[in-house]
């Protein structure tokens, strides 16, 4: 474990930054913080801090290297049944100690949810697991319907951190059922078992998380850390400088050389494990015909937007891959492309009478997002898309009068189904909204890509899928933004290249305060 190195006082005087304390300021802050029901940007955040899964992972490396977590060691017992062999002496930060029921309690609220926003998380990535069943106080057996393939990535969810049966059944209601009352209290009072406790939840606000001395592993190497929200970041630098906050985040690259400049502040980044995206309703009256989303696409200058918005440092994928994804990355596939020729030629031969093409975009959520989105309305005029940008804060992907909006697709895993997949598999998020449709040949091509045990057949598969968002788009992957963190030098951190995006993990070995 690496050991903290404490400031001298007369480092800690200069800099504002207090031994075992520090103050994240951030563009955004959860209005709930439940694993379980969460997958967005901003809740990414918050729970690696507070919360374990059965299956850990080394996030110092892109390799997938499991580790045991609350889990000391797993098998295949069956074709379709795992056991796991629990870690005795784990407390919760109520006090409670874990034992197979809160394990069985906690995995069959995803698996067999009947609370509504666990169960659309369920279905996007769980629809494969039937149920967790104790064998006795620290051993669980998981039963899924068909073999699956990847067993380990999908006990590292962070959908599946293990919460405290008792405490959250006596939350609300009758304390021995489970009720949809219970979840949402859990929500604002979350309890975990991780190396800091969640002591005060301000929704939309602030977090603040304290060490838990009871924690089974390595000793959390701050006594406090405190996240607030400073939605503008011109905000954010300045409490940055004035030492209202130590590391601040969402750092768009033209601040980073200003930031730089200070000697008392630095910035570390990375291109994110994460697509900003333009989505298209595929089922708008306006956007039915193929070619004009074709259109849509092929005007847009992916290269330019890094290059004006990222300066060159984001990066522009030619199909719906990542680096993350190892032995299933096919950056050789050409889904998407810049040719704004063809896209005038596609338009003069589509239904396109000169429509307004709307484009919502949230204000402040995206890093960039506004930016970009002006410039795709510059983009779309010069081939005769007439579009017309909307800011709006409200979420629109959901509604029938969706036509293109900004968006973002994360990878929840390192797989083409924890980033692609999740978002747009057969009856998924996407298709489920209504902007998106499937049929029996996407089907069967997803089910060879999503259940094979060969990679080879897997690619094959994608490539394939990948070819029919091509010729019927409903998506366009932007670029992988690069997002900053900048911080005071005494603070040792950057983002791990194992992690889901965003992800702020202060675990022994991941911060230090120092004077070097």
């Amino acid at each position: 474990m690496k050991k903290l190195l404490l400031t001298t006082a007369a480092v800690l005087l200069a800099t504002g930054v207090n031994a075992q304390e520090i103050t994240v300021g951030a563009a955004n802050v959860s209005s709930y913080l439940d694993p379980g029901r969460d997958h967005s940007n901003v809740g990414s955040q918050f729970y690696y801090n507070a919360f374990d899964t059965l299956v850990g992972k080394n996030h110092d490396t892109l390799e997938l290297e499991w580790r045991p977590a609350l889990a000391t060691e797993w098998e295949l017992v069956e074709p379709t049944v795992m056991e796991f062999k629990l870690r005795e002496g784990v407390k919760f930060h109520n006090g409670d100690e874990m034992t197979a029921d809160d394990v069985v309690f906690s995995l069959n609220r995803m698996y067999q949810a009947s609370f509504a926003p666990y169960v659309v998380r369920s279905k996007d990535r769980l629809g494969n697991f039937a149920e967790a069943t104790k064998v006795d106080d620290y051993t669980v057996r998981v039963r899924v319907e068909r073999e699956e393939p990847l067993w380990e990535t999908l006990m590292n969810l962070q959908q599946v951190m293990i919460i405290p049966e008792d405490y959250t059944k006596a939350l609300s209601g009758d304390p021995n059922v489970a009720e949809d009352g219970d979840y949402e209290a859990f929500s604002l009072a979350p309890v975990g078992t991780g190396p800091y406790r969640v002591s005060d939840f301000q929704p939309g606000e602030k977090v603040v998380y304290t060490r838990f001395d009871d924690f089974w592993g390595d000793k959390a190497p701050l006594e406090t850390a405190t996240v607030i929200r400073i939605p503008e970041t011109a905000s954010r630098i300045t409490a940055l400088k004035t030492g209202e906050a130590d590391i601040v985040t969402n750092i768009a690259p033209d601040q980073l050389d200003l930031i730089n400049a200070d000697p008392n502040l630095k910035t570390e980044g990375s291109a994110t494990a994460l697509f900003h995206v333009m989505i298209m309703n595929v089922n708008h009256p306006h956007l039915k015909d193929p070619k004009i989303r074709q259109a849509m696409s092929l005007s847009i200058d992916r290269d330019l937007l890094n290059e004006a918005l990222w300066l060159g440092k984001a990066v522009v994928p030619s199909t719906h891959t990542m680096k993350e994804m190892g032995a299933l990355h096919q950056p050789d596939l050409v889904t998407f492309e810049y040719d704004p020729e063809k896209a005038k030629a596609l338009l003069a031969e589509s239904s396109y009478n000169g429509e307004e093409i709307v484009f919502d975009a949230f204000p402040v959520y995206y890093t960039n997002g506004v930016l970009a989105a002006q410039a795709i309305m510059e983009m779309w005029a010069e081939v005769g898309i007439n579009g017309k940008l909307n800011v709006t804060e409200e979420w629109t992907g959901n509604s029938p009068d969706l036509m293109a909006r900004s968006w973002s697709n994360p990878m929840y895993f390192a797989d083409p189904f924890g980033s692609f997949g999740v978002m747009w598999a057969p009856e998924g998020p996407s298709e489920g909204a209504g902007r998106f449709n499937t049929d029996e040949d996407y089907a069967a091509l997803w089910e060879k890509f999503r259940f094979s045990a060969d990679v080879a057949d897997r690619n094959a598969a994608y490539a394939k899928l990948m070819d029919r968002i091509k010729q019927d788009p409903p998506v366009l992957p932007l670029y992988r933004p690069f997002e900053s963190w900048a911080m005071n030098k005494a603070v040792n951190w950057a983002p791990k290249p194992g992690h889901i995006p965003y992800v702020l993990d202060f675990r022994a070995g991941s911060i230090s305060l120092s004077d070097s």
